[in-house]
């Protein structure tokens, strides 16, 4: 992923963060012009919408970043054969580069986070690429249930992807539950994790669901633009 800077920072949002607009570069599809929060320190929950789901104040402004494992699942998606029968649920999917990726080649695609501003950037982001309305949907695995406008998740999916999901050890298995509940037989799921040390229980609890790991290193040297990167690509299917 390449990002263009663009002059268009808005110290005075009225949203009560500061957002900024970046051309972003996926090779196999034309430029993406996203907007995104400012940096890391963004922070605006004035009636606790985003507490009240399980996101602290360190964590609120993570879904509104863009991130290197998010740019490397949307260059898969930038390569995967287009198929209208195939429906596509991305997870945890913050800005939704690959889900944007995925709509702009006409993927049938469904995007989901658990964020209460994650629709909101997406209606805007699809906008701002001249782009047709796209499904979203409140994700949620775990201990908090929705409590916004947003329906939820509610029908089973081909193919399911996420990036950099695997932040906590879930020794309960919510997500792989989750994503049970939610997908086809036959069906694969993808995962980019920026080898963040919690595979291998995300792993038995796929293993428990019935799916086979298949398992691939990701990994680029710096750029004068974009810093190093080492990951996994973890692609579970079962029969």
């Amino acid at each position: 992923m390449q990002a263009l800077a663009l002059n268009v920072l808005q110290p005075q949002s009225p949203h009560g963060y500061q957002i900024k607009h970046e051309s972003i570069a996926i090779q196999g599809v034309p430029n993406l012009l996203i907007r995104s929060l400012l940096d890391k320190q963004q922070f605006y929950d004035p009636e606790d919408a985003a507490l009240s789901l399980g996101i602290s104040s360190a964590f609120w402004s993570l879904f509104g970043l863009l991130w290197p494992s998010g740019s490397r699942l949307a260059e898969r998606m930038a390569l995967r054969p287009v198929s209208t029968d195939e429906r596509i649920l991305e997870i945890g999917c913050g800005l939704a580069l690959s889900s944007l990726v995925g709509h702009r080649r006409g993927a049938n695609i469904t995007a989901s986070d658990c964020h209460p501003l994650a629709g909101e950037f997406l209606k805007e982001n699809l906008r701002l690429n001249n782009l047709g309305p796209m499904d979203y949907k409140h994700g949620h695995w775990g201990e908090h249930t929705a409590q916004l406008q947003d329906p939820d998740v509610n029908t089973k999916f081909d193919l399911i992807i996420g990036s950099d999901i695997l932040y906590e050890r879930d020794e309960r298995g919510d997500l792989a539950h989750y994503i049970n509940e939610h997908i086809e037989d036959h069906a694969e799921v993808w995962v980019v994790d920026p080898n963040r040390g919690n595979r291998s229980h995300f792993h038995r609890n796929m293993a428990s669901q019935g799916f086979a790991l298949s398992e691939e290193s990701l990994s680029s040297s710096a750029t004068e633009n974009e810093a190093a990167y080492k990951g996994r690509m973890l692609t579970y299917s079962r029969d």
